[in-house]
């Protein structure tokens, strides 16, 4: 059936639509939840806060490092089997994290599941997705795949916390390797159109050294990647370091988990409501919005006394801000340069983002563990949104697409 016929929602399209909204929900369901394994492990096997927090910095560097790559092999060869490979890897990761201590904790929830979630998030899927859709409906699509993706941690925090409770900690989180594993048979739906749309006549070819050039000359592309430092550094830091901070408070281990799933559950409309507006007012503008609205939370919630009111009140403001990024960074990567080498492109931007996310998770650690609270890094919060703001204003609005000059 012809795209002329069916429109620009080609059965490929919704069919990958649908795996990629399903593994990223996952992915980041299970990524995002991990944060609630801190206490019980500090708990029983005697690692440190540091430590954990150490291990989630390692995660996310190497989620960062392995970007670039990741997404150049799937721009070039297509994404479904790189996704069930990494799926088994993003399996093993959390299993051998079961096993308790620093050398498993670093080597599965660090390195392992940190190159697995390259794989399974936004870089490739969301370059699946851009190489599928047409131009009139990519940034519809690329909100839709963000939204659907944000959805894992209310379904798999919550779960999570009940398998801790009525289980054990490492049988909870063989359960959630289970769950990881289940992403090699999603990944099977993808099709290899995505290939072919942009090996059609005509069209770029993708070609990682060069985009990469191309995108490291470009003063919009440049600033964004340094801005998009605070958004790992903010988000990896509530990530991990909130169900504890909470805990401090008096708070019980619930509350943790129910501000993870209000999170994830009302990204997806504030994924949803920021695709809307990048396509009214532009991409720079509505990320400078974002990191700014994220940075009036975070000092409101440091202000205000910590109750399970406005910590869930909190988690709704920042589920909101959560993955909104992904379509102004998505639109202007796409924008700027096509999506032949998203995922590479991505990748490069990412590495910013997750070099924030490491030394996020980390000072949270060494904030506790020197300190016996987070002052510091909630500080530390606050003036890195603020920079990033004031960084991202500085972008001129977005040029057309080369596509269409």
């Amino acid at each position: 059936m012809s795209k002329s016929a069916t429109g620009p929602w080609t059965p490929t399209l919704l069919i990958s639509l649908g795996a990629a909204g399903l593994i990223l929900s996952l992915s980041m369901g299970l990524r995002q939840s991990l944060g609630l394994f801190m206490e019980p492990m500090v708990r029983g096997t005697g690692i440190t806060v540091a430590t954990f927090g150490f291990a989630m910095a390692v995660q996310n560097l190497a989620w960062g490092i392995g970007q670039p790559f990741i997404g150049a092999i799937c721009d070039r060869f297509g994404g479904r089997l790189v996704v069930a490979a990494a799926a088994v890897l993003y399996g093993a990761g959390l299993y051998i994290t079961s096993s308790g201590g620093p050398v498993g904790l670093y080597l599965g929830g660090g390195l392992l599941i940190g190159f697995a979630v390259a794989a399974t998030s936004h870089g490739v899927l969301v370059g699946i997705i851009s190489r599928l859709a047409a131009p009139s409906v990519r940034a519809t699509a690329i909100s839709i795949v963000a939204a659907v993706g944000s959805l894992g941690t209310f379904i798999v925090a919550p779960t999570a916390q009940a398998m801790i409770d009525n289980w054990t900690w490492q049988a909870a989180l063989g359960g959630m390797a289970l769950l990881a594993a289940s992403m090699v048979g999603i990944a099977m739906l993808f099709r290899r159109g995505e290939i072919q749309a942009t090996g059609r006549e005509g069209a770029p070819q993708p070609d990682a050294r060069r985009a990469i050039a191309e995108a490291l000359a470009n003063r919009s592309f440049i600033i964004t990647t340094l801005a998009f430092f605070a958004c790992g550094f903010q988000l990896i830091f509530i990530a991990t370091h909130l169900p504890n901070y909470i805990a401090l408070c008096g708070l019980p281990p619930s509350v943790g988990a129910n501000a993870l799933a209000l999170i994830g559950l009302c990204n997806a409309g504030g994924t949803l409501v920021a695709g809307y507006l990048c396509r009214r007012w532009g991409n720079g503008p509505v990320l400078a919005l974002i990191y700014s609205l994220r940075t009036i939370a975070i000092a409101a919630f440091l202000i205000v006394p910590v109750s399970v009111e406005t910590t869930l009140l909190f988690a709704a403001a920042m589920g909101f801000l959560w993955l909104s990024v992904v379509p102004p960074v998505s639109g202007l990567i796409n924008g700027l340069f096509g999506p032949a080498n998203f995922g590479a492109l991505f990748g490069v931007m990412f590495l910013s983002h997750q070099v924030g996310a490491f030394l996020g998770a980390w000072l949270g650690g060494l904030s506790y563990q020197f300190s016996g609270g987070y002052s510091v890094g909630w500080l530390s919060l606050i003036v890195v949104g603020t920079t990033a703001a004031a960084l991202q204003l500085s972008v001129r609005n977005d040029a057309p697409r080369l596509s269409e000059r």
